[in-house]
C-alpha cells in the first residue's frame, strides 16, 4: 500500500456512534421493561437521553466540525432542558 492510497477502516466512526445510540436506547427500554424506578434511575435515563442528543448533534447534524456559537447551541439547549427536568424530578422525589 502506498502513501497516496486512503486507509480503509473496518467500521466508520459514525457507525460506532449509531451503535452506541442503539445500545443506549435498548438500555432505556430494558429499564422501563423491568419496571425500575427511583430518582437514580430517572437521572440515569435522563443522562442517556442528553448524551444521545449530544451525539446526534455532533455526528448526525454535522456540528462536530463547526466552530463558535453554532456548536454550542445544541449543548446549551440540552444542558438547559436537562437541568430543568432534573430540578423537577428532584423536587418531586423530595415531596
Amino acid at each position: 500500500m502506498s502513501m497516496t492510497e486512503p486507509t480503509r477502516q473496518l467500521i466508520r466512526p459514525c457507525t460506532l456512534v449509531y451503535a452506541v445510540l442503539v445500545m443506549l436506547t435498548v438500555a432505556t427500554w430494558a429499564i422501563g421493561r423491568l419496571g425500575l424506578s427511583g430518582l437514580g434511575v430517572a437521572m440515569l435515563v435522563l443522562a442517556f437521553a442528553l448524551f444521545k442528543g449530544h451525539l446526534i448533534g455532533d455526528w448526525f447534524m454535522g456540528l462536530r466540525g463547526v466552530r463558535g456559537i453554532w456548536r454550542w447551541v445544541i449543548a446549551i439547549w440540552l444542558m438547559f432542558c436537562g437541568g430543568l427536568i432534573s430540578f423537577a424530578f428532584i423536587l418531586s422525589y423530595r415531596s
